[in-house]
């Protein structure tokens, strides 16, 4: 279903009109994009760090390099200075993986299109980006996607004096790898106490092409920062789901009728020497 003209709760909600509760609705885009909200308070997701990429192909192919895994066979000129020179080459794929969220759905909304339109996109799409942001960061992989806290290879970074020298010093170890850092990932509790009002930090960092995203799924006292643009491509299939479903245990504490929203996507981390977890203090 494309969504030129209606939002995905109102195309969700014309669906329920005809169907019910038997209600399934299948979009060719990512719905998470679709959130309102981001249209008055602009705040970038997590997914809106890393350049996206059409999947064409599931699994996705690849390509990423690594710090040395292998004895070198010969010298490499200027390793010192270039440590990239020694990087390790690598190809593979990855699979697309479903990110979910979930919501009860009240019934008397069943008989008010406009209302369970709003629901469905300020409540249900909200919580698939949270879902979303919880997969990039911390996804274990498996049957959902990886996210860059489970990457093999990329180096914690210790605190420094204070949470700014800490943050700035991480970006100076991406660009030592010959990246350019142009994201960081903090929680909101980290971004409110140690970067506003730090005089021009956040101005400083905006002229420098830096975005911030602030999640809770990085703990409060790390940071990830990288070199988003470069080093990671989601992958996204440009396809979604939202449908009446029964809900496996632990997602709600009460019974009620329940309804999902899915999408499907992979990251592939190319350059995981180009991300830094620091901490801040």
């Amino acid at each position: 279903m494309s969504l030129s003209t209606k939002s995905p709760g109102e195309v969700f909600a014309a669906a329920v009109q005809k169907q019910g509760t038997k209600a399934h609705v299948d979009y060719d885009t990512s719905i998470v994009d679709a959130f309102p909200g981001f249209k008055r308070r602009p705040r970038i997701a997590v997914r809106g760090m890393f350049k996206t990429a059409k999947a064409e192909r599931d699994p996705v192919p690849f390509w990423y390099e690594t710090h040395p895994q292998t004895k070198p066979t010969g010298p490499v000129q200027d390793v010192e200075l270039r440590p990239e020179a020694g990087f390790e080459f690598h190809q593979d794929t990855q699979a697309l993986k479903p990110t979910r969220a979930w919501i009860q759905v009240p019934r008397n909304l069943l008989e008010d299109s406009q209302s369970l339109a709003q629901f469905i996109d300020f409540r249900l799409l909200v919580r698939l980006n949270t879902a979303e942001n919880q997969a990039l960061c911390i996804g274990k992989g498996g049957d959902g996607v990886r996210g860059l806290l489970h990457t093999p290879g990329i180096v914690r970074l210790p605190a420094k004096k204070n949470a700014v020298a800490s943050l700035l010093n991480a970006c100076a170890q991406v660009e030592q790898m010959g990246g350019s850092a142009d994201g960081i990932v903090i929680n909101s509790l980290d971004f409110y106490e140690h970067l506003v009002g730090q005089q021009s930090l956040l101005s400083d960092l905006a002229a420098m092409g830096i975005r911030l995203c602030r999640t809770r799924m990085v703990n409060p006292g790390t940071i990830i920062v990288g070199d988003f643009t470069a080093a990671a491509t989601l992958y996204d299939s440009q396809r979604s789901v939202i449908r009446f479903a029964e809900p496996p245990p632990g997602i709600f504490p009460r019974e009620g009728l329940a309804a999902y929203g899915e999408v499907y996507t992979t990251l592939a981390v190319h350059l995981p020497t180009h991300f830094f977890v620091a901490s801040l203090t």
